[in-house]
């Protein structure tokens, strides 16, 4: 059997035969190995437990015995080398048998056959993915518990046991409209102090400056464990009709069906990134620029939730963007030889979202340097329609030692 380096808590793990609703197929360099739709995986979330693939669907012919294990399940080969599979003890209800295949050095992915996928919005993800766009808003949807206090849920992938800034952020959003149900969100900051993780609750604890008939400004202190996680503060508007009105331009950049899919793990998000430029191949050079196309198989009916799901991508790309003109850089290299994390990220809310149509991120690193850079970012509908802007600050520095030689490693770093 294949075993987890890292497994949550059982209190956060679903286990048993849970379908993947997903074409799977395994691999084996170019050899398939399997191929079903009807695979299931052992734990929800995935990366706590296995692949099973019903055996009228795996290529035996492909395989070699390659004895048993201590508990007796029969093992396969691909050739030479260790065994990458096994007979499974779990079954089918009509006694087929099931066999597990290790996810390395295979390559499994998964693609969506979730309900909606029908409609082309469909997300092709190597196993184990990380979870369902359902998961991410609920993870963001804040619930209160006193007067001013909210909590956010804990979540059972603890493989890279950080939770991004952008959670965080979308966090914020839905606490401040919570508080005040009467305004929308037009502006969002969250300063992120240090890393929460996910196998534990978040607590926001949201402290009204001022809520008054046109504007409410909110500060959002969030904790874990009774340490500060991040401080963020929010401006709510009561709305107005347009005075004047404007935006800048859509940028010259192709469509989402010439720009190159892009695997988050995220199911029911689909991403595609103009030029594939979001890489961490340290050699590739481009302009500090990256755009990337995102639509989602559903959205949430609260506005609020919909913010925040538009909101948490945006500090993913500055950290990249910054490292495309400097040869000899990568995200490949975070954590590991240089240092990075975001400081800050705050967004401006123009237009409601539609998340299930293509909208386009395009951030620009503007500044370098200092161990710092900056990122200035606007999202757009495919129609030219400005959604929204967002600008984030991250680090990006050498360490004195490397990551393992201060005593850090990379799932204690944002």
């Amino acid at each position: 059997m294949d075993v987890p380096e890292r497994v949550a808590d059982p209190s956060m793990i679903q286990t048993g035969l849970i379908p993947c609703q997903a074409v799977v197929r395994v691999m084996s360099d170019d050899v398939l190995l399997a191929q079903s739709m009807n695979g299931f995986t052992t734990a929800w979330p995935e990366a706590n437990g296995n692949v099973l693939i019903p055996e009228c669907d795996v290529h035996m012919d492909q395989l070699a015995d390659a004895g048993t294990n201590e508990d007796g399940l029969a093992l396969f080969t691909a050739g030479d080398g260790d065994p990458i599979a096994w007979r499974d003890a779990h079954t089918l209800p009509s006694g087929e048998a099931l066999i597990g295949f290790k996810r390395r050095p295979l390559h499994i992915t998964m693609e969506d056959r979730r309900p909606g996928s029908d409609k082309g919005i469909s997300t092709v993800d190597r196993f184990p993915r990380w979870g369902d766009i359902t998961d991410l808003v609920r993870l963001m949807d804040a619930i209160a518990q006193a007067d001013g206090v909210f909590e956010t849920p804990a979540y059972g992938d603890v493989r890279r046991n950080v939770v991004e800034g952008g959670q965080l952020l979308g966090d914020t959003i839905v606490a401040a409209a919570k508080t005040d149900p009467s305004k929308q969100v037009v502006s969002a900051q969250t300063i992120f102090n240090r890393p929460g993780v996910f196998d534990k609750p978040l607590r926001l604890e949201v402290n009204p400056s001022r809520i008054g008939r046109s504007f409410t400004t909110l500060t959002i202190e969030t904790s874990q464990d009774g340490r500060p996680i991040a401080t963020g503060a929010v401006l709510m508007d009561s709305g107005a009709d347009d005075l004047i009105s404007h935006h800048v331009d859509f940028p010259q950049v192709v469509g989402p069906a010439e720009a190159q899919p892009y695997d988050f793990g995220l199911i029911g998000r689909e991403l595609r990134i103009v030029n594939g430029d979001y890489s961490p191949d340290p050699d590739r050079i481009s302009q500090p620029e990256i755009h990337a196309w995102m639509r989602h198989r559903e959205q949430p009916e609260e506005l609020y939730l919909r913010q925040a799901v538009l909101a948490q991508p945006t500090t993913h790309w500055t950290i990249a963007a910054s490292m495309l003109p400097h040869k000899g850089y990568g995200e490949v290299m975070a954590h590991r030889s240089i240092s990075t994390g975001v400081l800050s990220s705050t967004i401006y809310f123009y237009d409601d979202p539609d998340l299930t149509e293509w909208l386009l991120y395009s951030t620009r690193a503007t500044f370098a340097g200092r161990g710092l850079a900056q990122g200035e970012g606007r999202i757009f509908s495919e129609s030219g329609r400005m959604i929204a802007t967002y600008s984030v600050q991250v680090m990006v520095r050498g360490f004195e030692k490397t990551a393992t030689g201060s005593g850090m490693n990379d799932d204690r770093l944002m």
